[in-house]
């Protein structure tokens, strides 16, 4: 049995617990095509690399799932999950920056599977502006503001280099944007109302590194 009652406040959320339940959705999701429909918190555990305590503390911040001794069941949890992290509407996205990351990023089809449509992608270059990816093309980054004016973006994903990533997200947020994903291996300084996301890929080898060199000692 599932309560829908979800009386919590996000900013209490820790960003761990969100990814957790990001990697618990993907399990019920593979469980779900291979057939299951129960789960138990052990088995979500090993999924989210964690204890079965931590997989029900984690849902608890949002209501009471599943029975003592039966589990969960899994479209009911999958249905829940995906309403928590905010999966159930679609959600418009920009990309600024048209290099290599940036376009692996608007060529991937897993975010429209997850419900983040690219709606558009910017960049300074000549060379690259007016180039088309798809069913998207490539405008030039001085359109952004009178584009951002006339439909805002859910989120925007940051993808320039370091010198330029500061300036890039100030007009964004200038523009009206209040989520921004940043590739960029910077900083960023915004204000309180804006929500931004790092992705930094040389601070998750280097965590990989650690562990490897740490393994055996």
């Amino acid at each position: 049995m599932i309560s829908q009652a979800r009386s919590h406040s996000v900013k209490r959320i820790a960003d761990s617990t969100v990814r957790r339940l990001s990697a618990y959705l993907r399990f019920l999701e593979e469980s779900a095509v291979d057939g299951v429909e129960t789960i138990s918190s052990d088995a979500l555990a090993r999924r989210g690399g964690t204890t079965s305590a931590q997989v029900r503390k984690d849902l608890s911040f949002f209501g009471s799932f599943g029975k003592r001794g039966l589990g969960y069941s899994v479209p009911e949890l999958t249905s829940s999950l995906r309403d928590i992290l905010g999966l159930g509407r679609e959600w418009n996205v920009i990309i600024v920056g048209a290099g290599k990351i940036g376009m692996a990023l608007g060529q991937y089809e897993g975010f429209e599977q997850r419900g983040f449509h690219v709606t558009a992608v910017y960049d300074t270059d000549p060379g690259k502006i007016g180039t088309q990816w798809g069913s998207i093309l490539v405008r030039d980054m001085s359109r952004v503001e009178a584009d951002i004016a006339e439909v805002t973006p859910d989120i925007a994903v940051l993808a320039v280099p370091v010198g330029e990533a500061q300036d890039a997200a100030d007009r964004l947020i200038r523009a009206g944007v209040k989520a921004i994903l940043n590739f960029a291996p910077t900083q960023l300084q915004v204000p309180g109302d804006v929500s931004v996301r790092n992705v930094n890929m040389a601070m998750e080898l280097e965590g990989l590194s650690f562990i490897l060199s740490n393994r055996d000692r």
